[in-house]
């Protein structure tokens, strides 16, 4: 017997991102919005926790108990008095290290199939309270659609989406490391006051609409800055998918892939194909969202 679960990655249309807090985190303004790449993890009784993985991004997944997914299943087993005796394998299409949650996504997946593997019987709370312990962005992975997240990003509130929005990623030659570019945000932010991080309500009412015009005046990724100044090839990807004509142009959360909002999906595919063309990317893809979070699929 295997439960397989498939969930989605995801871009931030919203990143604020406020001072660094005492404990180390930031508080933010997260607006999330799930986005039709997918991982899928399929969890199996074993004699003991293992993890494989395969894909175009499994050489760089850790295989240890690192694992987001592997964390998971522990973390479940903990709270329910068992063994995570299971074999965790995932099919990997999210980028790692790439600013879309390919991780956070691998833990609530393996949280959810484990859920269903072993009959638990949690709750949907339950389970979004083991999410937050496993990291910020795990919640919404379970949940997907389109949220916003404040706190660390953990708390989440849904929101009202009008109509699916076209998206192209390109994903960067190599990954950036999250803490490290929250490192380099409090370096660049240093002498400055940082506002309380707040959602845009322009944003939200573009969310509303289903109106990419007006989503793409007000996006906007606090981290960007710190992205590019690790990693400045970034820039002239972004300005490639602009020329290109995408309607905005963003780092997508810590990055390094970038994301570039499309008015449909003719005009999707021709920012996918300059892309391309531009020499620049490892990889370019094409994802419409919203779409739901984690889903049981077998």
């Amino acid at each position: 017997m295997s439960v397989t679960v498939r969930v989605p990655a995801k871009v931030n249309v919203q990143l604020a991102v406020g001072a660094a807090r005492p404990d180390g985190f930031h508080d933010l303004a997260n607006v999330f919005l799930a986005v039709g790449l997918y991982d899928e993890v399929t969890v199996t009784p074993a004699d003991e926790l293992r993890v494989t993985c395969a894909g175009p991004y499994a050489d760089q997944v850790p295989l240890d108990r690192t694992n987001l997914a592997a964390r998971a299943a522990i973390a479940l087993a903990e709270r329910y008095g068992r063994t995570p005796d299971v074999h965790v394998h995932i099919a990997k299409d999210i980028p790692v290290a790439g600013g879309m949650a390919g991780g956070s996504a691998d833990g609530a997946g393996a949280l959810l199939a484990c859920d269903a593997l072993w009959g638990t019987g949690a709750s949907r709370s339950e389970l979004l309270d083991i999410c937050a312990e496993l990291g910020s962005d795990v919640p919404f992975s379970l949940v997907g659609g389109a949220a916003l997240g404040v706190g660390r990003g953990e708390q989440l509130t849904a929101l009202e989406v009008g109509g699916a929005f076209h998206w192209v990623f390109a994903m960067a030659g190599r990954g950036l490391s999250t803490p490290a570019v929250f490192r380099e945000f409090d370096r660049l932010a240093e002498g400055r006051d940082i506002p309380e991080p707040v959602a845009s309500h322009e944003l939200l009412a573009a969310l509303a609409k289903g109106d990419p015009d007006a989503l793409a005046a007000t996006v906007v990724n606090d981290l960007q800055s710190a992205a590019l100044s690790l990693f400045p090839e970034l820039a002239g990807t972004l300005a490639a998918g602009s020329e290109a004509g995408a309607l905005a142009a963003l780092v997508s959360g810590s990055g390094p892939t970038t994301a570039f909002l499309a008015r449909d999906s003719a005009s999707a595919v021709r920012v996918a194909e300059a892309l391309r063309e531009s020499g620049g990317c490892r990889d370019v893809r094409t994802a419409v969202g919203p779409v739901p979070g984690a889903t049981v699929i077998g």
